[in-house]
């Protein structure tokens, strides 16, 4: 069994007991539930956009511990002022040591998209999402079949939420849907954790430009941002470049400035 198997089996798991906890009548009285969600797409291509969807992220399978004691609403206050487009909240405790908490405290803070990244096999999550104030989930097509993408996909929409598919490889491109605000391109294998740019801007040709194009992992440098640009890629999803650091939000800051001496 690979790693993305074995977080998806134990996914499984964790929403069957989060159901029986916490049902979607209680969900949808949550504050956020009712509250209109900010646009990533608006965001991304606004102009001026730096593109960049900074990411909270405590630990990886592949890495362990970045930042074990990292404050989600900190983090997020020091991304926005420093630029960011869009933040992405790992809400995944056991692989990435993220909580709904996490995702919540955000929230309070800014007035950015916020992107639930988290392991999506169920409605139920979506409505977890929305309650918890993100405004765009994460679909992972190597996790999901055709249709269920579609039907997560369109019950995302139908709250108000915008939806970020990645892929990683050809069998992707066939899950696309209209339901799809933006196809996010991993260059990180999730199976092998092996990171390949060249996939992302070979796969990027392949996917019609009615779709916001975002490039995951693998970004630590500005020079990639520009060379990603030029291959049609409008949003930036980067998240141990700037967690791996002393200070994150001096990380961010000091990346957009020199990004914005490229352009």
């Amino acid at each position: 069994m690979n790693i993305l198997d074995k977080i998806v089996a134990a996914k499984r798991i964790e929403v069957g007991e989060r159901k029986e906890m916490t049902p979607l009548s209680i969900l949808a009285q949550r504050p956020y539930f009712k509250e209109p969600c900010y646009s990533i797409k608006r965001a991304l291509k606004a102009s001026g956009s730096t593109g960049i969807i900074a990411e909270h992220k405590r630990k990886s399978p592949s890495l362990g511990w970045i930042r074990q004691d990292s404050d989600a609403a900190e983090v997020a206050q020091g991304y926005a002022l420093a630029g960011a487009s869009a933040m992405s909240v790992l809400t995944d405790e056991e692989f990435f040591g993220g909580t709904l908490s996490d995702l919540q405290r955000a929230r309070r803070t800014v007035s950015i998209p916020l992107l639930r990244k988290d392991f999506i096999i169920e409605e139920y999550q979506i409505y977890e999402a929305k309650a918890y104030g993100a405004d765009l989930i994460l679909l992972i097509a190597e996790c999901l079949r055709k249709e269920e993408v579609k039907h997560l996909a369109e019950t995302a929409r139908n709250l108000g939420l915008e939806v970020l598919m990645e892929m990683h490889d050809e069998e992707g491109l066939d899950k696309i849907c209209d339901a799809v605000t933006c196809v996010g391109i991993n260059s990180r294998n999730l199976k092998t954790f092996e990171v390949s740019l060249d996939n992302a801007i070979r796969l990027a040709q392949q996917i019609p430009d009615s779709f916001v194009k975002v490039a995951e992992s693998g970004i630590s440098k500005p020079e990639t941002i520009e060379l990603l640009r030029g291959h049609g890629f409008e949003g930036f999803l980067i998240g141990e470049a700037f967690m791996k650091t002393d200070d994150p939000t001096q990380a961010i800051a000091d990346f957009i400035s020199k990004i914005q001496r490229h352009a």
